[in-house]
C-alpha cells in the first residue's frame, strides 16, 4: 500500500490551489530563522520569485543583485565558498537560461553548494509567450555534474523541498512554477531528496511525473479506472538524483511507462527514465512533453490543453498505450 497522505479534496472541484513558487517563499524564510547563514540573492526579480519574504525578515541577508543573472551565481558561489548557505532566484528563462556557463563554471565545477531558484518554468507561465517559458532547464540541469535537480509538484512539497536543501551540502536546481496548482500532497507526506513515492498502485501501467504534472496523473488515474484500466502513479519530485529502485519496482510490476513533464521532453525526465530503462529494464515506454517546439502566449490553462499536456490528453494516451501494448515482462 502507498504510505503518501494525499489530499482529502484531491479530487474535488474546490481542491485548494496555491502557486508553488509561494512554497518556496515559506520555506526559505523557515529556513531563515533556523540558521543564520542562509542568504539569498535575487536578480531583481523578487516579488515574483516569493523572495520578498526572506528579504522583509532579513534584510542583512538578501542582495539584491539587479538584471545580471551571470554575476548572481557568481556572487552566491563566492558566498559559499566563504561558508555562507546561498538561494538565488530569478525566472528559469533568466537562470539557468542565461547564465549556464556560470552556474556550470563557478557553482558546478567547484562543487559549491548554491541553490539556483529557477521560477515561472513552463508553458503556464502563460501570457508571457515563449521568450519567458522555460521548457529546456531540466535538460539543461542534469547534465551538469554535481547537480541535484528537484521539481516539487506542489506548494506544501516546494516549502519541504526548500528546507532540506537548506541543509544540503551539494550544488542544486529546484525548479518552479508560476500559477496556482491544485495541492495534492499533505503537510504529513514525506519528502526526501532522491527519493520517489507511489500515490496510486496500479498493474497495467506506471504513470510517472514531476513538477506541475503529477497532479494532473493522479485525475488521469482515476478516469482510467472507471475504464478499467489500473494505473499506477509515481511522484518523482527529485529528478536528479532519480531514484530508480522505486521507478524499476513499479515497472516491474506493470509493464509499461508513461513519463509526464511540463517540459521538453528530449533530454529531460522522461530522458532520465529513458535512460535508466535501457541499462536496466528495456521496455516499453511513452513520454508526454513539449515535443521539440516553443510555447507562444495565451491562457495557462489553454495552453496546456493546446500541448497535450492536461488530464484529458494524459487519459486518451495512455489508454491507447496500453491496448496497443503488451506488458513487458523480464525474461521476454
Amino acid at each position: 500500500m502507498s504510505h503518501f497522505p494525499l489530499n482529502p479534496k484531491l479530487h474535488a472541484q474546490d481542491v485548494e490551489q496555491e502557486p508553488i513558487r509561494a512554497g518556496f517563499g515559506r520555506g526559505l524564510k523557515t529556513a531563515g530563522e533556523q540558521n543564520e547563514q542562509i542568504v539569498a540573492l535575487c536578480a531583481d526579480l523578487t516579488d515574483s520569485t516569493q523572495m520578498n519574504h526572506f528579504r522583509d525578515a532579513f534584510p542583512d541577508r538578501f542582495v539584491e543583485i539587479g538584471v545580471a543573472e551571470q554575476n548572481l551565481v557568481t556572487v552566491a558561489s563566492g558566498m559559499a565558498a566563504m561558508g555562507k548557505i546561498p538561494f538565488t532566484s530569478s525566472y528559469a528563462a533568466f537562470s539557468p537560461g542565461r547564465n549556464w556557463e556560470q552556474i556550470r563554471t563557478t557553482v558546478a565545477l567547484n562543487n559549491q553548494p548554491v541553490r539556483i531558484v529557477g521560477s515561472h518554468a513552463g508553458v503556464s507561465v502563460g501570457p508571457d509567450g515563449a521568450t519567458h517559458q522555460m521548457l529546456e532547464d531540466i535538460a539543461l540541469m542534469r547534465v551538469m555534474p554535481n547537480m541535484v535537480v528537484l521539481a516539487p509538484g506542489d506548494s506544501i512539497e516546494a516549502e519541504k523541498a526548500t528546507l532540506a536543501l537548506a541543509s544540503d551540502s551539494r550544488p542544486a536546481y529546484l525548479r518552479l512554477a508560476r500559477e496556482k496548482t491544485p495541492i495534492f500532497s499533505t503537510n504529513e507526506s514525506p519528502f526526501e531528496i532522491g527519493k520517489a513515492y507511489v500515490l496510486r498502485e496500479g498493474r497495467d501501467i506506471t504513470l510517472l511525473g514531476t513538477g506541475t504534472m503529477t497532479y494532473q496523473l493522479l485525475v488521469a488515474a482515476d478516469i482510467l479506472a472507471s475504464e478499467g484500466i489500473e494505473a499506477e502513479v509515481v511522484h518523482v519530485p527529485t529528478i536528479k538524483p532519480l531514484d530508480g529502485d522505486t521507478i524499476l519496482v513499479s515497472l516491474r510490476k506493470t509493464g509499461r511507462a508513461l513519463t509526464a513533464e511540463e517540459a521538453q521532453r528530449s533530454g529531460g525526465f522522461g530522458g532520465a527514465v529513458s535512460e535508466l530503462l535501457s541499462s536496466k529494464l528495456p521496455m516499453p515506454l511513452k513520454r508526454i512533453g513539449m515535443r521539440d517546439r516553443f510555447g507562444e502566449s495565451g491562457d495557462p490553462n489553454e495552453l496546456l490543453q493546446k500541448f497535450e499536456l492536461t488530464s484529458d490528453s494524459i487519459v486518451y494516451k495512455a489508454r491507447t498505450f496500453v491496448h496497443s501494448i503488451p506488458q513487458y515482462r523480464q525474461g521476454f
